[in-house]
């Protein structure tokens, strides 16, 4: 797995993707069942590494939680997957987020 980068955590949820973006994570990654895809393609959760995180909790209210993740594919496609608050994430995309929260 890739190391993940915690060292900085950003003020909002738009600064980090902005970060990442200045990064090279361009692409933008979407949780499907079992695979992450974007314009690129599809992956499955042993095609792509984990390489930064950054998690927001809301203040009030828990449906104002975020995680931004960097992700690289074993093939350099470089993007960012926002998902929000976890029990709302389907549950056939356990693989994906036992990659994603390990």
């Amino acid at each position: 797995m890739g190391a993940r980068n915690n060292e900085y955590h950003y003020e909002t949820v738009v600064e980090a993707i902005n970060e990442l973006r200045r990064k090279g994570y361009t692409h933008d990654f979407n949780l499907e069942e079992n695979c992450l895809i974007c314009g690129a393609g599809q992956f499955t959760h042993e095609e792509f590494d984990v390489e930064e995180v950054y998690r927001y909790e809301g203040m009030s209210d828990p449906g104002d939680e975020a995680t931004v993740y960097g992700i690289a594919s074993k093939t350099g496609v470089k993007g960012i997957l926002v998902t929000g608050n976890a029990s709302e994430i389907d549950s056939r995309s356990e693989a994906i987020l036992r990659k994603l929260h390990y």
